[in-house]
């Protein structure tokens, strides 16, 4: 007896999944467009370098170096009296006064970790020594003069001479340089994510317009097409950095020095960018799957830029939320913006540019990992249930008011 052959067998969801990953990503790598998509970051590049000079200034002005002074105790106080009394009248730098037996190492203290000062004051009211970088030194030499020619009581037409002993660096200049490099990481992030992450939108949209979308959805788990598209973008925004990252390192080679001059990150720079792009990835699957579950809601092309507007907004507030904490580390709102998951990336970014510590990255990333699952599964099935709803419901008011027409 003869018989029809057996259906083949349906595909597994991630093997559906990397079929459509690939046929979307090989689509999308080998067109044009992309060639131009891939020429736009020169903008980004160069607001990214003036949000990351604006940023640096800003961290600058919040937490100001400050003078540590070292000296016996008695001269101390009254270089701290002569400190409040001037004050008022000239700008003159904080100070902080610590026990003299801290400083016998002026430079080592500078360079401590966690401490924000400039310079160190040791010696005497009459024989003051200010260790510092010579930066540093020029700009509080003549203050220091001043206050301790006030502190002594001498004529005020004598000020004591000044020795100056210059490092190389200083523990404010460090964490200044750092919080540079953190907003900088920072909106950098920021601006990638929502660059690239615009695609995946562009890419269902274009598909639901031309009913692809229906077509896939006959043959494989609806799942599965929002798995590979999802993952199918991020590739190639992978290739995206990896372009761009090439091309500015090669500018950097061809300036001759540049990147030793670029201010380094608490935890190195090649562990730097692997957070970097590990964050990255977080980000973008976090916002990716919330981009294609709003493609998934829009009932026609023109209601996705209705649509996606909360979400844009949501992510200017995980911005500025993220930037707001990165400018005070260990504060309520630092930790609330680390584990909020939508702000979790670029906060743990921030930090790892200006705390040495490596086991909260570890935290971090089990932590949005869980909630990459949970939006992804969220997104997926919501993508399940209203992708195939591509037109507008012709019958949407009479079901609102009463039994739909016969």
């Amino acid at each position: 007896m003869t018989g029809q052959a057996a259906p083949a067998a349906r595909l597994s969801l991630l093997r559906a999944a990397f079929v459509i990953a690939r046929r979307d990503f090989l689509a999308i790598l080998l067109s044009k467009a992309f060639f131009f998509f891939l020429l736009g970051p020169i903008i980004l590049i160069a607001v990214s370098g003036g949000a990351g000079a604006i940023g640096a200034k800003a961290a600058k002005n919040a937490h100001p170096a400050q003078l540590a002074v070292a000296m016996p105790a008695e001269q101390a106080h009254a270089f701290a009296a002569a400190h409040d009394r001037i004050d008022p009248l000239v700008s003159v730098p904080a100070i902080t006064l610590i026990d003299p037996a801290q400083a016998s190492d002026p430079a080592a203290l500078l360079q401590r970790n966690g401490e924000n000062y400039g310079a160190v004051l040791t010696g005497s009211l009459t024989q003051p020594v200010l260790t510092g970088t010579e930066d540093q030194i020029r700009k509080w030499q003549g203050e220091v003069a001043l206050l301790a020619a006030t502190a002594s009581g001498t004529d005020r037409q004598s000020f004591p001479r000044v020795i100056t002993e210059s490092t190389t660096t200083s523990g404010a200049a460090k964490k200044s340089a750092r919080a540079g490099t953190a907003t900088a990481a920072l909106t950098l992030l920021f601006l990638l994510t929502m660059l690239l992450a615009g695609m995946v939108l562009s890419n269902l949209v274009e598909e639901k317009a031309n009913k692809i979308i229906e077509v896939l959805a006959a043959s494989i788990p609806m799942d599965a097409v929002f798995l590979g598209k999802l993952f199918a973008m991020l590739a190639v925004s992978f290739v995206g950095i990896a372009v761009w990252g090439g091309i500015g390192l090669a500018i950097m080679g061809a300036a001759g020095g540049l990147t030793a001059s670029l201010p380094a990150p608490a935890v190195g720079w090649p562990l730097f960018v692997v957070l970097f792009l590990l964050y990255f990835a977080m980000a973008y699957l976090i916002i990716g799957s919330v981009f294609l579950a709003i493609g998934a809601m829009a009932p026609t092309v023109r209601d996705v830029q209705t649509l996606s507007m909360p979400a844009t907004m949501l992510q200017l507030g995980v911005f500025f939320l993220a930037t707001y904490a990165s400018t005070d580390l260990g504060s309520p709102v630092e930790l609330a913006a680390a584990v909020f998951p939508p702000s979790s990336p670029y906060a743990m970014i921030s930090r790892a540019a200006q705390v040495p510590d490596l086991w909260p990255h570890l935290v971090a990333l089990a932590w949005q990992a869980m909630w990459v699952i949970v939006f992804v599964r969220a997104g997926s099935a919501m993508f399940r249930l209203r992708v195939m709803k591509s037109g507008p419901q012709q019958s949407g008011k009479r079901r609102l008011f009463g039994k739909a027409a016969r």
